[in-house]
């Protein structure tokens, strides 16, 4: 963080106050829809600061509203709280105190962030309109988006466009990535289950081995990337497990095959779930067995508006500078439900840079990753310019 970065005084004086915050949320993951401290420890700091406050919305999320003047734009902001099913192998002194649970994502980080903005709003006062802060839970796979907006999210908290940041190991602290059009991957589950006939090994042909049929149907499935899509498009078909059987020699009833689908282009998307389809149902019929399909969107391409990106990239150039703003690499195929809500309202998803070296550069989703504290206060700036400059008096 070697460049001058413009973080108002107001916001650097409470930096040390919401790290400590962020460590004690740190102390105590929670998962998916289990994000009752987290959700009570953030409805209470909203309501102490002035904010209107509504619990419950998608089982365990927080909706913090704020209106001044008589502005009619309204903004929404969105962070996720839950944590991760890892053991936490960091050493820290403030590690997780819940055996097998872990911030391993910086959630923590992204609602410690999004709580500090909330303070300054409420001190400093100094925008015109109506500000929704969205404190999202699950949005680790388990659809904490969807279920939001589901039960209503934005019918009784209307925005005009909506915005979330995500931390970034390997990206120096300082930096952002923002970037207009697909900026994560849709990311489908799909659970193929096939069914034969059990039988002795030694008289096989008398079963119909689904063993057999589901590494043939692996195999074929590696054809959809390399010769049904486009080379100039990025799409994922990753088989994760295959089970079937528990012993030498005893051919099974059943296999089960475990693969994610990810593409930038829904129309992509759509394709390959044709072709999985054909493949799987063709496969599996010509070993004269049965196939069933159980194909899940977890999340969506997520699309960054032009306008919503322009405003963003404003933001945070504000902050840290216009060269400290870069595109998205090539090649980034992670998933994030924020997808969701973008393809509803209008928006712009950024990643903040979490450092390049030490902690900050270990990879999310591993036992040694933590936030960076010193991308906390830049994160804070970057909400406070953003909410400034679109709610402007």
């Amino acid at each position: 963080m070697s460049h001058n970065i413009n973080i108002d005084p107001a916001i650097r004086e409470q930096a040390a106050e919401f790290v400590e915050l962020r460590r004690r949320i740190h102390s105590h993951p929670e998962l998916g829809f289990e994000e009752v401290e987290t959700s009570r420890l953030v409805a209470e700091r909203l309501k102490a600061w002035g904010y209107e406050v509504t619990e419950g919305i998608g089982g365990t999320g927080v909706v913090g509203r704020l209106k001044l003047g008589d502005g009619t734009r309204a903004i929404g902001i969105r962070a996720d709280m839950d944590a991760l099913p890892i053991i936490e192998d960091t050493g820290l002194p403030y590690a997780s105190k819940v055996h097998g649970k872990m911030h391993a994502c910086g959630h923590d980080g992204h609602t410690a962030i999004l709580l500090a903005a909330a303070h300054y709003f409420a001190q400093t006062r100094r925008f015109n309109g109506t500000l929704n802060l969205i404190f999202q839970p699950a949005e680790e796979g388990q659809g904490g988006a969807a279920r939001m907006m589901k039960e209503g999210l934005f019918e009784r908290f209307p925005c005009d466009a909506v915005y979330a940041l995500h931390n970034a190991p390997g990206v120096p602290v300082g930096m952002f990535i923002v970037q207009k059009g697909a900026m994560a991957a849709s990311g489908d589950v799909v659970t193929i289950t096939l069914t034969g006939k059990g039988i002795h090994a030694a008289m096989p042909h008398l079963g119909r081995d689904p063993i057999i049929a589901a590494a043939s149907i692996v195999m074929a499935l590696q054809t959809i990337v390399a010769r049904n899509v486009s080379p100039g498009d990025s799409a994922v078909v990753t088989v994760g497990a295959i089970q079937a059987g528990n012993t030498h020699n005893v051919v099974p009833g059943t296999a089960t095959i475990l693969l994610t689908v990810r593409t930038l282009n829904t129309e992509v998307q759509q394709l390959i779930e044709t072709r999985l389809r054909e493949i799987v149902e063709s496969q599996a019929a010509s070993f004269g067995i049965t196939a069933e399909i159980d194909y899940q969107p977890v999340t969506r391409v997520l699309m960054n508006t032009a306008e919503e990106t322009e405003r963003a990239r404003e933001a945070a150039a504000a902050v840290v500078g216009a060269a400290n703003i870069l595109p998205l690499p090539p090649g980034m195929m992670g998933g994030e439900d924020f997808s969701w809500m973008l393809e509803q309202v209008p928006g712009c998803y950024v990643a903040l840079g979490n450092g390049h070296e030490g902690h900050g550069s270990c990879m999310i989703h591993n036992p040694g990753y933590d936030f960076n504290d010193q991308a906390l206060p830049i994160g804070v700036a970057y909400w406070a310019t953003l909410v400034e400059q679109y709610l402007t008096a």
